[in-house]
């Protein structure tokens, strides 16, 4: 028989649906653009901050893809990213254009790895969660940020921007569609046409 009191502290302990913490799991365009200024302008690591949430925005990249990112993956010469996908996804290149690569070449250093900590060390995802955390609130967004937001903002935005699903796919890593329809299911822009006024 299961003990009444270690039965509630389980039950205490798991954790919530995510919209019990947030009313959607993406970002807008307009609230990343926000969340990058208030990157750049916090601290003396403002650059890298910036760069990281708009590389993790406009590329689709997980946490850890981020984090994990070396400068062989980087052409900043001919514009092209090399993307590493993790979770069994699947690889691609990326084009990379003028806000990019201003923001990557400063950043240019000694460290195999693109973003790295004052001592020279590849930052961590849980690194990435306390700065959108931190920039998130300098932004005054009205709700908690975490690092998938930036992956589902990419999602979204490339959809409502008339992309098919098939390259949506490939460009986010996806293996199945199935994946993917979640951010063509959302795009309000295939409703536009339903009602004439």
């Amino acid at each position: 028989m299961t003990d009444p009191a270690l039965s509630a502290i389980n039950r205490t302990l798991r954790r919530l649906p995510n919209a019990a913490y947030r009313q959607r799991e993406y970002l807008t365009e307009a609230e990343v653009d926000r969340h990058i200024e208030a990157a750049r302008k916090r601290g003396r690591n403002g650059p890298r901050d910036a760069a990281a949430i708009l590389l993790a925005y406009r590329h689709g990249l997980r946490a850890q893809e981020l984090c994990s990112l070396r400068w062989a993956q980087v052409d900043l010469r001919h514009g092209r990213l090399h993307v590493n996908r993790a979770k069994g996804g699947i690889e691609s290149v990326h084009p990379l254009h003028g806000p990019e690569l201003r923001a990557l070449r400063p950043l240019q250093g000694k460290s195999p790895y693109v973003f790295t900590t004052e001592a020279g060390t590849p930052v961590t995802t849980a690194w990435f969660l306390r700065m959108l955390q931190r920039t998130g609130k300098a932004a005054k967004l009205p709700f908690a940020v975490h690092p998938h937001m930036l992956r589902h903002a990419c999602g979204y935005k490339l959809a409502n921007d008339g992309h098919d699903t098939r390259n949506l796919a490939h460009y986010l890593g996806h293996r199945n569609l199935q994946s993917t329809a979640r951010y063509t299911a959302l795009a309000p822009d295939r409703f536009a046409k339903f009602w004439r006024d």
